[in-house]
């Protein structure tokens, strides 16, 4: 599940490790998908570190009973040096790596934050720790369109280059099945 929409001062700035919290709309998409993560029965919860994230996992703790564990290595990417400027400030400031990141998104390395592989190899490394771990169980992870991507572009066998053909509305819930010789995505954004 992707978190709720963000507060509004994260509206129109690039935002990834910036910690916002949820906005009043942002919780009551998380609080309309009750009823999903109800009938999905999650036998545990995971989330990002971010408020964003944690304050989204916080309107559905008491409702589904458990107590979320909040995990680093489902942030956000790292932004570095992009973090809180505008798009305009971005193009305006780094010109180059601005035109990078537009052009080859997974390519792109952010001056003073992460690159595409760095996310993507943390959001593996642990999705396989819970297949280990929480083995036929089901696990909700509340985290962020960037992490949420590479788990089902991952599934779904998408090169990287193609993860953002995936869309990720707030408080989207996706689906997916990990049995033992395959993999099956059974929904996205619902």
């Amino acid at each position: 599940m992707r978190h709720g929409k963000p507060a509004d001062e994260a509206q129109g700035i690039c935002y990834g490790r910036l910690d916002v919290g949820l906005s009043d709309s942002g919780r009551a998409q998380i609080r309309s998908r009750i009823s999903l993560l109800r009938f999905l029965a999650p036998d545990v919860i995971y989330t990002s570190t971010s408020t964003r994230a944690t304050e989204s996992a916080t309107e559905v703790e008491g409702l589904l009973n458990l107590q979320a564990q909040a995990v680093p290595e489902l942030c956000e990417i790292d932004f570095g040096a992009f973090e809180g400027l505008t798009y305009t400030e971005l193009e305006r400031r780094f010109p180059r790596e601005f035109r990078r990141w537009m052009e080859s998104p997974t390519d792109t390395n952010f001056p003073g934050g992460e690159g595409f592989f760095d996310l993507k190899r943390r959001a593996i490394a642990f999705q396989r720790s819970l297949l280990v771990k929480h083995e036929r169980k089901t696990v909700l992870i509340i985290s962020h369109a960037g992490i949420n991507r590479v788990l089902l572009a991952d599934a779904l066998g998408l090169p990287d280059c193609h993860i953002f053909r995936i869309d990720q509305t707030y408080a989207g819930v996706s689906v997916i099945d990990y049995l033992p010789d395959s993999v099956f995505v059974r929904l996205m954004n619902g």
